[in-house]
């Protein structure tokens, strides 16, 4: 499932709690590609408290809690982690991450939290929802086959890699353009796992963020950046992504395109992939300004003349995710939409 529709989904298993629908969710997927985060997002957008527990760091008592004599009875005490509404707030975020590399112990420990919320006398507060999140047994990760009693307490949806999503998600986030521009240009280096041949670095949406920091450490040397890339993402990606960066100083003036101006579009694809990149990023730029408008109007006539339509689909599209529905009142929008149709259905 695509994570803009996992997304969703999250979302509204966080607003169906209080009205009692919650079902704990478990998020299937490879290493790297975003499950935590989306889950942060959740808690980030509703601005609550996300709680992380890595199971796979606990011994069941962290959980269960520490028993005390209290009279002639034994009582426990509960573990201050555990979601409590004075602390923590009325709502938020339980959860559980690294799940499925909890020893069966641990992942015993937590049957009664998943279904019944509550532990012994410790009952979870009303408006938190439970999220866990894990890798699958062929991931090479350190997992253990989830328990039927435990499987059976979630909902299932497995994480797949989706670059639109991602590119979206990545201009939210500030990721620097060139790197946008080098995935769009070369997609299938977004994410690329083997297992079987043990991989120390790889592709993956978490290390393209890491390629992004050290892009800006080492944008002034491309020598050091070709190395740093390549302890992110491996050797392959990283030779690729530094050598399409160092051929961007063939760019045409972008602020010419911007201002409405004509100007000629190299030839080479990977320039053209990296001038729609860097114009969605002058887009967003301007977003809230007094020119922004023009500047987007100037922005889709540039893509209705661009040379090859497929990537002016892809500029407006990124822009129109990056901007929202505002880019649908400007008549230069409307005039690019009658110019694809045409050369779409002609």
């Amino acid at each position: 499932m695509r994570p803009e529709q996992v997304s969703v989904i999250l979302n509204q298993e966080f607003k169906s709690v209080l009205q009692g629908h919650h079902t704990p969710v478990m998020l299937w997927g490879a290493p790297g590609i975003g499950k935590s985060q989306i889950i942060a997002q959740i808690a980030s957008e509703h601005n609550v408290n996300m709680i992380d527990i890595r199971l796979s760091q606990m011994e069941p008592s962290d959980l269960r809690g520490i028993p005390f004599k209290n009279g002639e009875q034994v009582d426990w005490a509960i573990p201050s982690l555990l979601p409590n509404e004075k602390r923590h707030g009325k709502q938020g975020i339980l959860f559980l991450d690294e799940i499925t590399s909890a020893p069966p112990s641990v992942s015993a420990a937590a049957y009664q939290l998943i279904l019944d919320r509550r532990l012994g006398d410790y009952i979870v507060p009303d408006g938190w929802v439970i999220f866990a999140a894990g890798n699958r047994q062929g991931d090479r990760g350190v997992t253990y086959s989830m328990p039927a009693p435990l499987a059976n307490r979630f909902s299932h949806y497995e994480l797949e890699v989706n670059l639109d999503d991602w590119v979206a998600w990545a201009y939210k986030n500030d990721i620097d353009e060139r790197i946008i521009g080098f995935l769009r240009y070369s997609p299938e280096h977004l994410f690329e796992f083997d297992p079987a041949h043990n991989p120390v670095a790889f592709p993956s949406p978490r290390t393209w963020a890491f390629t992004h920091r050290a892009l800006q450490k080492f944008e002034g040397n491309l020598n050091l950046f070709r190395a740093a890339a390549s302890a992110c993402v491996g050797e392959v990606a990283g030779v690729e992504v530094a050598t399409f960066i160092e051929h961007l100083e063939d760019l045409p003036d972008l602020d010419a395109i911007v201002n409405g101006e004509s100007v000629s579009i190299p030839d080479a694809i990977d320039l053209q992939y990296a001038i729609c990149s860097a114009l969605v990023g002058r887009a967003i730029s301007v977003k809230g300004k007094d020119n922004a408008e023009k500047i987007w109007g100037n922005i889709l006539n540039f893509a209705r003349n661009f040379p090859q339509k497929e990537l002016g689909v892809m500029l407006v599209s990124d822009m129109q995710r990056a901007i929202g529905e505002e880019i649908f009142a400007i008549p230069e929008f409307v005039n690019w939409a009658g110019a694809i149709a045409d050369t779409l259905f002609d």
